[in-house]
């Protein structure tokens, strides 16, 4: 058994037979949520809404580039901004005040948009009178606080009245634009076909002198502004350049960019050479302190790089190797005394001293480098300090010139730049930003636009199946419980012994191997039977445990047809109810309970507890009166005794126990007997529930020989399920046997 389970955390991935699984498990709700939205549909659909008349005219929209001198080319530059721009023109207060001027609506049309009653200011223009009479009265008492107000307060009901057909107007604007071209079309929509066609080419013809009056407003501000600003950047230059000549002639500037160029090249130069030297200076000052620090040691100075890489020095070093390695063999033939010795280790002596000699002439030779390299350094610094000195001297007489120059520069710019503008906008001043051009007038519409019955039924059952479907795919995933043997299987890896089916409200599930023995009922609980029997390798396991996570799920008439499923094909089969909290079996079977397990384990018993029943081949053991400790009692060296004495006089014993996710009875009960059947709830036992009850029960090691799914619907486990042959066992009639 796995040491972990995981409940809901398993990723499964659903095929579309999967789902189509799901719908039909689920095909009442799909079917109630169907009718509920379709018949909501139908009813707005066939509601009788005031018949609506859309009238549209089509224009066509270009940028005209001729006014900023584009060439031809230009005008195919794709501005995603511009018909969105134009869009919200279309659309905007402006023109939609400028149709009801055109076409007089305040007062031709007034009582097709407001009716024949005079109309009363709206509340929020009252809000806004009141306000404004609050201030007004309030700065006629203070002069020193002055208030400039705007359009924001309509001055009469007349404003009002055209302002409220302005707004009815603007919300009747709709814009559509033709995908990948610059066609645009403009649709209006009204109660009455005529005013909607009418209001649809004033439209247009709104769209088009307001784009004039955007064009002409700005044009003619921007050449009054741009005018003023040429004449004053004109007279800065002309201020400006004076000044810079006078000056020049007061400085004698006038080969000072020439001598500008040369000295940060010699900076440039200068500050290389004393980088370099200082570096060269640093190095032979890091040689020399080495040298200093090993001076006491002849090996540690020689292993120095100078000195290791000194060629001379190489050549005297293998030459007094070679004397040694001559004196080590010539000591093998002859004593200290002799002349080939004494001659040996005179040649040896005089190579040390020319190796001596010659690390003192390298140590003198890194002397010298050294303070040649520092006083190199120092001329280097000498020469950069004054030739910084004399380039700080001219730049001071640079920078005022510099910033004269600039400024001239910034204004003959300016100047130039407005200049040019100022002629481009002279010329262009009539013309339009906008190229618009009228492709198709406004069209007369011929039945109304909202009253469309098919198209809305036709949405209505589109709008319903999806409804129907979402909840049903929503109220399965949110559907916490286990549904059937995959559920089982997939996630915790454990046998499925068998399912029994749900049961009728008239049938009693304890008796129905009695009354039904051909149903369907009967033939679950024989192939749950055949399942036990090959749960284990070796033998059948003889004594069995019954429990539940939860109560309410079935595991007390699954202990009695069980026993009776098996005593078809055994002798001797025993009933243990050790519930001994909740106890039933007693009163299913007819049997006193005044004797029974408790009695038994608590040692206060001289008579027998297995009490015969009805049926020839099963006993029962009952729970007895019920004890204040059921824990310590199951518990104790007796339940184990029992349970071993009772397999050597009986073929089967199934003992009934708590459940084990409040309760600890049947945990402990599961490490005494052969194997653990877990029965379980199918549509009603969570994961959550199942999960937590094998964590408790896998602390106890036990053997689980595997559970069985209780309570089956054919309707929750789908047509492919393999208990789904109800049907064909319904069509037997159930047999009763006499009690």
């Amino acid at each position: 058994m796995p040491p972990e389970y995981e409940s809901t955390e398993l990723e499964q991935n659903l095929s579309l037979r999967d789902y189509l699984d799901i719908l039909n498990k689920r095909r009442l709700t799909v079917l109630t949520v169907f009718l509920i939205v379709f018949v909501i549909a139908m009813i707005m659909a066939l509601s009788k809404e005031t018949p609506l008349f859309t009238s549209t005219s089509t224009i066509l929209l270009e940028r005209n580039f001729s006014t900023n001198n584009q060439s031809l080319g230009a005008s195919y530059y794709w501005d995603p901004e511009f018909l969105p721009t134009q869009t919200e023109i279309i659309k905007s207060k402006r023109v939609a005040l400028r149709v009801v001027d055109n076409l007089q609506l305040d007062t031709r049309y007034r009582s097709h948009f407001l009716g024949s009653d005079q109309i009363e200011p709206s509340f929020v223009s009252s809000i806004k009178s009141s306000v404004k009479t609050f201030f007004t009265s309030f700065l006629d008492d203070d002069n020193e606080i002055q208030l400039t107000s705007g359009q924001a307060f309509p001055t009469s009901i007349a404003d009002q009245e055209k302002n409220q057909i302005a707004d009815i107007i603007k919300s009747s604007i709709d814009v559509e634009p033709v995908k990948e071209t610059r066609v645009v079309n403009i649709i209006y929509t009204d109660t009455n076909p005529q005013i909607a066609k009418l209001i649809t080419d004033a439209l247009v013809q709104a769209y088009i002198q307001e784009t004039l009056e955007i064009k002409l407003s700005s044009t003619k501000q921007s050449l009054q502004w741009m005018t003023s600003k040429a004449e004053v950047e004109r007279t800065k230059l002309e201020e400006s350049e004076r000044n810079l000549q006078r000056y020049m002639r007061d400085h004698n500037l006038v080969t000072l960019e020439n001598r500008l160029a040369v000295y940060p090249e010699k900076l440039s130069q200068f500050s290389r050479e004393l980088s370099s030297a200082e570096s060269k200076r640093k190095e032979l000052e890091d040689l020399r302190e080495q040298i200093n620090k090993f001076k006491d040691s002849s090996q540690a100075l020689e292993s120095l790089p100078v000195f290791t890489q000194n060629a001379h020095l190489q050549s005297l070093r293998d030459q007094i190797l070679k004397a040694d390695q001559r004196i080590k063999e010539l000591s093998q033939k002859y004593g200290s005394k002799h002349p080939s010795m004494i001659k040996a280790v005179d040649d040896r002596n005089i190579l040390i001293s020319e190796k001596n000699l010659a690390i003192k002439r390298v140590i003198d030779s890194a002397q010298k480098s050294y303070e040649l390299a520092k006083s190199n350094e120092d001329n280097l610094q000498e020469l950069l300090d004054s030739t910084q000195n004399e380039l700080l001297d001219v730049n001071e007489r640079f920078v005022q010139y510099s910033i004269m120059k600039r400024e001239v520069d910034s204004n003959r710019a300016l100047y130039e730049a407005l200049t040019s503008t100022l002629k481009k906008t002279s010329v262009t001043e009539e013309s339009q930003n906008v190229n618009i051009w009228i492709m198709r007038e406004a069209t007369f519409p011929i039945g109304p636009s909202n009253q469309k019955p098919k198209r809305n039924m036709l949405i209505g059952l589109i709008l319903a199946v999806a409804a129907g479907i979402g909840v049903a795919l929503l109220v399965e995933y949110m559907d916490n419980t286990i549904k059937g043997s995959d559920d089982i299987q997939k996630r915790y890896d454990l046998t499925v012994l068998g399912a029994i089916l749900e049961t009728k409200k008239t049938d009693n599930i304890e008796n129905i191997l009695l009354e039904q023995t051909m149903s369907p009922i009967a033939e679950n609980y024989r192939m749950i039977r055949s399942s036990l029997l090959l749960s284990s390798a070796d033998r059948p396991p003889q004594t069995i445990l019954v429990t539940s996570m939860k109560a309410q799920e079935g595991k007390t008439s699954t202990s009695l047809n069980l026993a009776r499923t098996l005593s078809q094909i055994t002798d001797k089969i025993l009933l243990i109810d050790a519930d001994m909290r909740k106890p039933r079996l007693h009163s299913v079977l007819r049997v006193p309970n005044e004797v029974g397990l408790s009695t038994y384990l608590s040692g206060n018993i001289e008579e027998e507890i297995v009490l015969s029943t009805s049926e020839d081949k099963i006993d029962i053991i009952p729970s007895g009166p019920i004890p204040p400790n059921p824990v310590e009692l199951i518990s104790s060296k007796r339940m184990k005794t029992l349970l071993t004495d009772m397999a050597q006089n009986y073929d089967f014993v199934i003992v009934d126990s708590p459940p084990i996710i409040q309760l600890a009875d049947g945990l402990i009960l599961s490490t005494l007997v052969d194997g653990t059947v877990l029965v379980t709830r199918v549509g009603k036992t969570t994961f959550d529930i199942f999960n937590a009850g094998l964590k408790k029960l896998n602390e106890f090691k036990p053997h689980i020989l595997g559970v069985i799914l209780n309570g089956l619907s054919t309707r929750i486990s789908g047509p492919q399920s393999y208990y789904h042959y109800y049907e064909y066992y319904s069509k037997d009639k159930p047999v009763k046997k006499k009690k």
